[in-house]
């Protein structure tokens, strides 16, 4: 089964004024959904921006997909209210059947696509008035929400999410679109959003009579992952705001990707093992990537590295420490 990862810069590059990069844990977690889907279950491709496309080929990521697709630099819906409209936009330009994966998200088994509905989500999730409000909360422009949609259904968390039928995947991209385009909100970014991406999906599938289910539970996903499942999403800000835990995090994944993929310890090389040097590391970066600017430069050799050097061994070679999101040891 074909599957998609997506990467729509505009958010971030609207929000800081740093040049474009990915988190170390964040890329680590994408170079291991993108190889065992590839591994376990067929094709996969990035699908994003020129921006996102210039970074993956500039870091060499790009070889952990089948193919990078250039799509997603006209999408035209206020990127700080949709800030994930490209997962909307990039599935658009698909063909059904398809699976939809975020890059925080690890599929580790074989998916039967013969038991799967004519839509398929990670879990369900109740209908919290602050996250998934009535529809008088919405400020829409020359809209008119469907008469025919059931706004008691749950909604679907969409970090993975498999669509079957194309009639599904035209009516339900092309509704989420027109929602997007038509409202007046400058500001929220959660009920918007959620509702355009995991609260109209089975709003379509419902009024279109598909069938639809869900992979697992999230007490089933959080307590172990259902050994099928590793979704960092609620572990992003721990990491940020913990160096051990992304340490830990970050040795673990590195240990899990050159045991099951060889050929990728180079790649991980130049990600993590820069050290603390800040003439070595200048001198490797103007090595690697001539075209950056003297600005960019000291920008980056200004962020702190300090510490990294000392795992290194460790990173490649020791350490398995139980994921405090799903129990498991890589």
């Amino acid at each position: 089964m074909d599957a998609i990862h997506i990467n729509w810069t505009k958010p971030f590059r609207n929000r800081f004024n740093v040049p474009y990069e990915v988190e170390d844990f964040e890329i680590l977690t994408t170079i291991l959904s993108a190889l065992k889907w590839r591994e376990k279950n067929g094709n996969i491709k990035m699908v994003t921006d020129s921006i996102g496309a210039q970074y993956y080929k500039k870091t060499g990521l790009d070889v952990i997909w089948n193919s990078v697709e250039n799509i997603l630099d006209n999408v035209d819906v206020n990127s700080n209210v949709f800030w994930a409209a490209g997962k909307i936009f990039a599935l658009k330009e698909q063909n059904a059947p398809v699976a939809m994966i975020d890059t925080d998200f690890v599929v580790w088994e074989k998916i039967d696509e013969e038991k799967l509905a004519d839509v398929s989500v990670i879990h369900f999730e109740n209908l919290y008035p602050d996250v998934y409000p009535p529809k008088d909360f919405f400020h829409m422009d020359n809209y008119e929400f469907d008469n025919d949609f059931d706004w008691n259904i749950k909604a679907c968390n969409t970090a993975f999410c498999v669509i079957k039928n194309e009639q599904l995947l035209r009516y339900y991209t092309d509704k989420s679109i027109e929602f997007m385009r038509h409202t007046n909100e400058q500001n929220d970014r959660l009920a918007y959003m959620v509702f355009a991406e995991q609260r109209m999906l089975p709003m379509c599938a419902k009024k279109l009579n598909m069938s639809i289910m869900s992979f697992s539970d999230l007490n089933r996903l959080v307590k172990n992952g259902d050994n099928m499942f590793t979704h960092t999403w609620g572990m992003k800000q721990q990491m940020r705001d913990n160096a051990f835990l992304r340490a830990d995090f970050c040795r673990r994944c590195i240990k899990r990707i050159i045991k099951d993929f060889p050929e990728m310890k180079n790649i991980i090389m130049n990600i993590v093992l820069f050290g603390d040097d800040k003439k070595l590391l200048k001198k490797r970066m103007n090595r690697l990537y001539p075209q950056i600017t003297p600005n960019q430069l000291k920008k980056i050799c200004a962020l702190s590295y300090k510490g990294w050097g000392r795992f290194s061994k460790k990173f490649l070679e020791e350490i398995v420490v139980p994921a405090p999101e799903t129990g498991e040891a890589w």
